[in-house]
């Protein structure tokens, strides 16, 4: 009897192949052809599929390298995973309590080690030298399905215990369980095939724990050097050992909260907590002679404008008498914009604002002059002109806002000693357990896509779709100076995505399986499983989350 053959359609090519073929035997068979690690695959345009799967249909498939976004996030899964085997190898399972991935820091992520070893050089020489032996094996990265109460036993047999915690909650019957070799772990996403695949990386000794650095997107193959960022990471660290001190550092840890703690407390201590760093911000603001200007910038749904309101509040507590400023109202006539290589108007670059007039009216105000300040008419693209002009006191200051806040050359022609730079973002501080991070660029979408349906009556599919624009324009205009702050804020409350939960979810759901978005909105509908909602009722009404799911006291 014949064996069946499938048609196998690649870049519009047919090729024929035995019922049962890998997609990574075909990609194996394809590689030459791509300038990337082939990694996942496309079936039928919008079924992503890990390698492992087979060919079982006529059907066209589109491969995924580690230069596309799901590919590099793979990769960088998959080397976690790496990581957190090769420590155990070294260390002996029995020597270790934990391995934890906190954050991101440069273009790695910030890990620690708990346990019966000592976290120097020759510790993390060995663990390299682990990975790249693994890597060299070209090991397949096994995925099995088990029961949800055997995964749970088997969890608290390996002493993992948040991943226990996690799947307490979790209303599935399966759960995916990965492995190299014998080690067993649970990692939320898709993995490359094998461990041959995680060839680049470095490891970097930092703070209390280290750093594994790894390739960014654009140059999978080139692993960047480590430039830590000092006051970004005190922030992160600080930020991680309040969740710690609260009992709340992972998703299963705050579905405890929800289930069996008074969640009105929770919030009104999250909510304190805030308000004391913006009290110290004032306090110090207050404590420094002559400054006039306070420059607030931060990625998009950090939160700047319920903060700069905030902030206003305890200025004044502080005696002094701030002004908002939105650097927006100093577009160029749109007639003037930049455009970017799209030919679509680039709102996001410096050429944007009209830097000459920004400077001019701050140094005539530092002067103690009458200015009328402008008002930019996003309908018309021309700016106006304030009626009535504003004159500084000597108690007055200005809480200007923008993106470019940080960048040096926006104030150019004012003295520095008049500068207090605040950088402000939402910095998730909890992970979904010790091993699998929530970025904070997907606490910020979900902020996003909650305000943007609000506020804008914009569809989860258009939000998504423009995201991709928006961190590339963070990327280029506001992290770069990140380190040039003063202080940082971080806005991200610990309980927050248990409410944005019940306004996201709707919304997620409304997005057309056919679109190139749908892929994501699974992504973040499949993330929200983990959590236990709950209502908005106690989050008060000068909350940062007030600015995003509506009632709060502050025009925003």
């Amino acid at each position: 009897m014949e064996e069946r053959k499938c048609c196998v359609t690649i870049g519009g090519k047919s090729r024929y192949y035995k019922t049962g073929t890998s997609y990574q035997t075909i990609a194996e068979e394809l590689q030459s052809e791509f300038e990337h690690d082939i990694v996942l695959v496309y079936v039928d345009g919008f079924h992503l599929q890990e390698l492992r799967k087979s060919v079982t249909r006529d059907c066209e498939l589109r491969f995924i390298t580690t230069a596309d976004p799901l590919g590099h996030e793979a990769y960088k899964r998959s080397i976690c995973f790496l990581l957190v085997k090769a420590v155990h190898d070294v260390a002996g399972h029995e020597k270790i309590q934990d391995v934890r991935i906190h954050f991101s820091l440069d273009k790695g992520y910030y890990c620690t080690v708990k346990g019966d070893i000592q976290l120097d050089d020759e510790f993390l020489k060995k663990v390299d030298a682990r990975m790249r032996e693994l890597s060299d094996e070209k090991i397949p990265i096994n995925k099995r399905s088990v029961h949800t109460d055997t995964a749970l036993h088997m969890f608290h047999d390996y002493g993992m215990y948040d991943k226990e915690r996690l799947f307490e909650y979790r209303r599935v019957s399966k759960v995916n369980i990965y492995s190299i070799n014998e080690f067993e772990d649970y990692y939320y996403g898709y993995m490359v095939p094998d461990t041959g695949c995680l060839r680049y990386f470095s490891l970097h000794l930092y703070d209390d724990g280290f750093v594994i650095q790894m390739p960014v997107r654009e140059q999978p193959e080139v692993v960047p050097e480590f430039v830590p960022s000092p006051k970004l990471f005190q922030v992160l660290k600080q930020s991680v050992c309040w969740g710690d001190r609260q009992g709340i550092n992972t998703v299963g840890a705050l579905n405890d909260m929800v289930t069996r703690s008074d969640m009105r407390e929770v919030v009104l201590v999250q909510e304190a907590y805030q308000e004391m760093k913006i009290g110290e911000i004032a306090k110090q603001i207050s404590g420094r002679k002559g400054v006039k200007f306070i420059l607030i910038a931060g990625p998009s749904s950090s939160g700047k404008t319920t903060f700069s309101h905030r902030l206003s509040i305890q200025l004044r507590v502080n005696g002094l008498n701030p002004h908002p400023i939105a650097v927006d109202n100093y577009f160029v006539d749109r007639q003037h914009t930049p455009r970017d290589k799209d030919g679509n108007y680039n709102f996001e670059c410096l050429e944007a604002i009209d830097i000459a007039k920004f400077n001019e009216d701050m140094e005539r105000l530092l002067k103690g002059e009458e200015v009328h300040l402008p008002i930019f008419d996003f309908k018309t693209g021309k700016r106006s002109f304030e009626q009535h002009a504003k004159r500084l006191g000597p108690q007055d200051v200005l809480v200007i806002e923008g993106i470019h806040c940080l960048n040096p050359k926006l104030s150019e022609m004012l003295d520095d000693d008049r500068k207090f730079r605040i950088y402000i973002s939402a910095l998730t501080q909890i992970n979904i357990d010790e091993h699998n991070r929530i970025p904070s660029t997907d606490g910020r979408l979900i902020r996003r896509l909650v305000r943007d349906a609000r506020t804008r009556g914009s569809s989860a599919m258009r939000t998504i779709a423009m995201w991709p624009s928006v961190r590339r324009g963070e990327e280029e205009n506001i992290f770069p100076y990140q380190e040039k702050a003063d202080v940082m804020f971080n806005s991200s409350l610990l309980y927050e995505l248990a409410v944005l939960k019940q306004y996201v979810e709707p919304l997620l759901f409304g997005v057309d399986k056919d679109s190139v978005e749908y892929l994501e909105a699974k992504r973040l509908l499949k993330f929200f499983d983990y959590f236990v909602g709950i209502g908005s009722e106690n989050v008060p009404t000068n909350s940062l989350l007030r600015e995003f799911i509506g009632g709060g006291c502050f025009r925003v």
